[in-house]
């Protein structure tokens, strides 16, 4: 017979080695290539040093001259809060009572449930690598009505999400808890499930999802776009300050020439472009001649196209006018632990949900993201006239 305990036993025993897995592998190329560490962690903090090189270390002399002075690295401190990521599971008391004389309905009953959480937190996690810590989604470019918004950039995954309108400065929420009922990527636009009052005040404001600010990872937008990146201000240390350039039409002289000046600031190579489908379709047209298609079977189940042997992967959640030139080498997952179950007082997973004739579990990672060598990134951004 089905009961909790053994609901408990199967997420804790079976689920959660599936899960991690699938999480840690299937979430993107960017998150599969970077370093997961649980070696950075300082009680609720990520603390690593970021070194910065000093070409004073190697020095020359004369044969019978005074050694030089001692040297080392110069470091930049960075500390982080870990980020609180959760993902949960639920089960109706009605659900449960009527699986238990069929461990087949049961297996089936978690399966589902599991799958969804899993396709969730896989997508959320992705998202969270492209974002700014904010949750930022887009800005507001024209508001046609109360309820339709133009955007600078339109996904076809903005629907059905909860998010706010913040106010021009992105800190908090000037109207709050709007849900996107429809979205029209070929003209731009958003439908809000309510009118906005007064919409027109609206536009240039930034469209976040919903209770998010300062509770995501730090990702690649807050990398390019904040002003500052780990406490230090990008305009008065250039070590923080990555490569941006932007670009009218498309050719292989602007990504070659992006990729050869990055290299040359950076010290080191470019190892995966990232950008949109249809991006990466008109980078296989630019370098057809020399095209190398990679099979996904060595490419971690992910196809691609290469420059200049380097990967380029698409990702849905990449802004179109955006073309992100990276070392994965240079980003850590700072993660107090991977994947866990949160447990009550006696030790149970599954736990009743007050007042109501349900249960639920709670999966969580604490983790944040860092990038150890800003200046040695890079991003090609689209700009329209």
């Amino acid at each position: 017979m089905i009961t909790l305990s053994n609901a408990d036993a199967a997420l804790k025993e079976y689920y959660l080695d599936a899960v991690t897995q699938e999480l840690n592998q299937g979430v993107s190329p960017f998150f599969s290539a970077i370093e997961k560490s649980t070696q950075y962690i300082y009680g609720k903090n990520a603390k690593c040093a970021l070194i910065k090189g000093d070409m004073n270390r190697i020095v020359t002399g004369d044969e019978d001259g005074d050694l030089p002075s001692a040297t080392g690295n110069n470091y930049y401190d960075v500390s982080l809060p870990l980020k609180n990521i959760y993902g949960t599971v639920a089960i109706t008391d009605k659900a449960l009572r009527a699986s238990q004389d069929s461990s087949g309905a049961f297996v089936n009953l978690l399966n589902a449930e599991m799958e969804g959480l899993v396709a969730d937190a896989k997508a959320n996690f992705a998202r969270m690598l492209f974002g700014n810590g904010n949750g930022l989604l887009a800005y507001i470019t024209a508001a046609n009505s109360g309820t339709t918004f133009k955007l600078t950039s339109v996904k076809s995954w903005y629907k059905d999400l909860i998010v706010d309108i913040a106010d021009a400065t992105g800190t908090s929420a000037s109207v709050m808890e709007l849900k996107i009922s429809s979205v029209d990527t070929q003209n731009g636009t958003v439908t809000f499930n309510k009118s906005v009052t007064n919409h027109a005040n609206y536009v240039g404001y930034p469209v976040v999802i919903s209770g998010a600010y300062g509770k995501e990872l730090t990702g690649l937008s807050a990398i390019f776009d904040n002003a500052t990146l780990y406490g230090y201000t990008k305009s008065t240390d250039d070590f923080f300050s990555p490569y941006v350039k932007t670009y009218s039409t498309l050719t292989e002289d602007v990504i070659t020439g992006a990729i050869e000046e990055i290299e040359e600031r950076g010290g080191d190579k470019v190892k995966m472009i990232i950008c949109s489908h249809a991006v990466r379709s008109k980078i296989a047209s630019l370098f057809k001649d020399m095209r190398v298609i990679g099979t996904p079977q060595i490419n971690g189940g992910y196809s691609t196209v290469y420059v200049n042997e380097i990967p380029v992967y698409a990702d849905r959640f990449c802004p179109s006018d955006r073309i992100y030139l990276l070392n994965p080498d240079d980003f850590v997952l700072c993660q107090l632990c991977d994947w866990e179950w949160m447990e009550d007082d006696g030790g149970r997973i599954l736990t009743r949900v007050a007042d109501k004739a349900a249960y639920t579990a709670t999966l969580v990672k604490y983790a944040e993201l860092i990038c150890k060598k800003p200046y040695a990134q890079g991003m090609l951004q689209l700009v329209t006239t």
